[in-house]
């Protein structure tokens, strides 16, 4: 008897990892169209609250969902025009700005030989060359845009999605066998995940802005260019706004010398940090937060499995999935492994039982 329970539980694990395998394969197999039904799902999060904040005030649905509709696309021009003519100008200029940083790490190994530290050509060349950052950054931004070429699907799908967003609940209600039990459950699932997203995209446009600002009166060129950047890499915790400083610091560097490019970096440090450890802290609760190394390793695992939209919304769509996990008594310990730091103070309570 005690054999039999141990191969079923044998093939069990065979038929979840065996599961897991091929859903893995077909993610990275449908990347594209995936990709572009991840972001549609994430304007439509955004989008869905002003819509619903403008049914409750007697406005027909499709006329909420077109003013809704109608604001995104002017500010996806607006952005897309500045940060597109940025780039662009920032494209034909990186040559000169690859040259003026190698010659200031070329000066740097000639202050250096001086006090008997030599580096060689080789390290020089592949280690110590900040301006493939600069190249880096430029792929990945144009990279972005391709990603999203498909623009014209991806707002009408978000359209569609919002026409659905009333009248969802409604459907749900008629599906479910206990209604009582498990509406309420879903309800607070998508509240948190939609909570989440316009709390952070929020906060990603503050400081969007914040640094687009400071770079400005700084001096460094391409701000709003740089603000874009911040606005996008924030939605990766710890690590997003730091990646997001490495070209403007080398651009001040390059364009105007050791004092502004210690100030640009000083100005990312104090955004980021007061951000993310302070501000995104207070509004969301430790309840949205993540582990610093789940955060790490989700942006490899979504970014192998969908490329740079999955890196972008490696964050949501983890949290998507420890909210899941805490709606179940089951899976509420997977939960607890995927959020940030606890006490045993702050131990989320078994399901059924008190603290």
């Amino acid at each position: 008897m005690t054999d039999q329970v141990i191969s079923n539980r044998g093939m069990r694990l065979i038929l979840i990892a065996g599961t897991f395998v091929i859903v893995i394969w077909g993610i990275n197999q449908a990347q594209s169209v995936i990709s572009l039904l991840l972001f549609a799902v994430f304007l439509a999060l955004i989008g869905t609250p002003p819509v619903l904040w403008l049914e409750r005030k007697r406005i027909p649905s499709i006329v909420a969902v077109i003013t809704v509709m109608t604001c995104m696309v002017t500010l996806l021009l607006l952005v897309g025009g500045f940060v597109g003519a940025s780039l662009s100008t920032f494209s034909d200029a990186l040559p000169a700005y690859q040259e003026n940083l190698k010659e200031q790490v070329q000066a740097l190994r000639a202050f250096l030989a001086t006090r008997n530290i030599v580096i060689r050509d080789k390290v020089v060349l592949q280690y110590l060359n900040p301006g493939a950052v600069l190249s880096l950054t430029a792929g990945l931004l144009t990279g972005l845009g391709q990603a999203l070429s498909n623009v014209l699907v991806i707002l009408l799908t978000v359209a569609f999605i919002l026409l659905e967003a009333s009248s969802f609940p409604i459907k749900l209600r008629s599906i479910l066998g206990d209604p009582g039990q498990a509406f309420p459950q879903f309800t607070k699932f998508v509240t948190d995940i939609q909570r989440y997203m316009v709390i952070k995209t929020v906060i990603n446009l503050i400081g969007g802005v914040l640094i687009g600002l400071w770079l400005f009166a700084i001096g460094v060129d391409f701000p709003v260019l740089w603000g874009f950047l911040f606005f996008l890499l924030h939605y990766i915790p710890n690590l997003g706004s730091t990646v997001a400083g490495i070209p403007p610091v080398l651009l001040a560097l390059t364009q105007l010398g050791l004092g502004p490019a210690a100030l640009t970096a000083a100005g990312y440090l104090f955004i980021g940090i007061t951000l993310g450890n302070i501000v995104e802290p207070r509004l969301m609760g430790r309840r949205l937060g993540l582990s610093t190394l789940v955060v790490f390793l989700s942006l490899i695992f979504w970014g192998t499995m969908l490329g740079l939209v999955g890196a972008l919304l490696c964050v949501p769509l983890t949290m998507t999935l420890k909210l899941a996990c805490e709606e179940n008594g089951h899976t509420r310990w997977i939960a607890v492994l995927l959020g940030p730091e606890i006490s045993d103070v702050d131990v989320l309570p078994v399901k059924g039982k008190g603290r």
